[in-house]
């Protein structure tokens, strides 16, 4: 296994992405790619994810070898990421196979290239809470404040606008507005402290680094903003000619997913240790134990994907002001695979809600 920074590959790739939106054009007007030959188990497996405890099924299958058990003689390359629109990058231009991504850039994915992108798997669930400065106990309180979330268009950068417009709180610069400001998680605990930002609607760990080591407070978890608590913070998405081409290789990736979920919800005191060591060794620093503690309690390891509420979150996106149209989610799903995975380890199966076909 090698783990790669694959920012030369995310150069090329953002450019063959920004290419094609400037051409004014998406996939969604050709005509269907024909289907790829089953090719066998592929050589290599490159497998993206990022250093965050949303995506400790990712940490736990790489640390406890569980994904390279199953794959075998394929061999696994892992790069990580900050946010979700520059692994999309890395998807559409070909650098990786397989991602941990939140829903918005699945979402986007999809919009860039209906026939190529397909949601494998669910992965956590929950996990994303708007932390501020003590004192910020209402929403009004926030104008005039600066709030981080990861990246543009990203699965927190959406859920922050949303939750501002519902709120009636103007995006933009002033008193009399919320700036919104898009930076790196790892800079953005620096940047509260030195008085840069008044809070940030971050993933787990960061929310709780903000809490616990910087003296912030809590004012939103998005579970309450959500029906049962549940929203798709992290789901797999794949190369839809990947899975064609190597579905051995994909059962076998699922197999070691479903593995790595199971062992967090049947003995989590090891899924922490195995996610923690994963941090360290993709080079985040591990996290001490009391900020692991909390940002445990608020993820849940979820295989499913919670399709049925990917419509709504395609609509969050125009709510939000990122994207102009919400996308038509039909076809984006391909849970068949997992679905024997889970029946494999005895588990329920899940419900693609009607959206695994166009």
């Amino acid at each position: 296994m090698t783990r790669t920074r694959p920012w030369r590959a995310l150069a090329v790739a953002a450019l063959a992405v920004v290419a094609l939106l400037a051409a004014g054009c998406t996939r969604a007007a050709e005509s269907p790619s024909a289907p790829v030959a089953d090719q066998g188990p592929a050589a290599q497996l490159r497998l993206g994810y990022f250093p965050n405890i949303t995506h400790a099924g990712a940490l736990i299958g790489v640390q406890n070898g569980l994904f390279a058990q199953n794959l075998g003689q394929t061999k696994l390359a892992t790069q990580t990421f900050n946010a979700g629109p520059e692994e999309t990058a890395a998807l559409l231009g070909n650098s990786i196979d397989i991602g941990f991504i939140g829903s918005g850039p699945a979402i986007n994915a999809y919009k860039q290239n209906p026939d190529g992108i397909r949601v494998i798997s669910g992965a956590t669930s929950g996990g994303a809470q708007l932390v501020v400065r003590p004192g910020i106990t209402t929403p009004q309180q926030l104008l005039g404040k600066k709030i981080a979330t990861p990246q543009l268009a990203n699965t927190q950068d959406i859920a922050l606008k949303k939750w501002l417009k519902q709120n009636n709180l103007p995006i933009g610069t002033g008193p009399n507005a919320v700036e919104v400001v898009n930076i790196d998680n790892a800079r953005a605990l620096d940047a509260y402290k030195t008085g840069q930002l008044d809070g940030g609607w971050l993933p787990e760990p960061y929310a709780s680094q903000f809490v616990l080591q910087a003296g912030a407070t809590q004012l939103v978890d998005e579970r309450t903003l959500w029906p049962n608590g549940q929203f798709p913070t992290t789901v797999v998405i794949a190369r839809a000619d990947y899975v064609q081409a190597h579905p051995a290789t994909v059962a076998a990736f699922l197999k070691g997913l479903v593995a790595a979920e199971t062992l967090g919800t049947t003995d989590p005191t090891a899924a922490k240790a195995a996610a923690n060591a994963g941090l360290g060794a993709s080079g985040s620093k591990p996290l001490p134990q009391n900020v692991l503690d909390r940002a445990w309690t608020a993820v849940s390891l979820n295989p499913d994907p919670l399709a049925s509420i990917f419509p709504q979150l395609a609509q969050d996106a125009v709510t939000a002001g990122t994207a102009k149209s919400a996308t038509n989610v039909k076809g984006l799903f391909d849970v068949g695979p997992l679905n024997q995975a889970l029946t494999a380890a005895g588990r329920p199966t899940v419900d693609a809600g009607g959206l695994d076909q166009k």
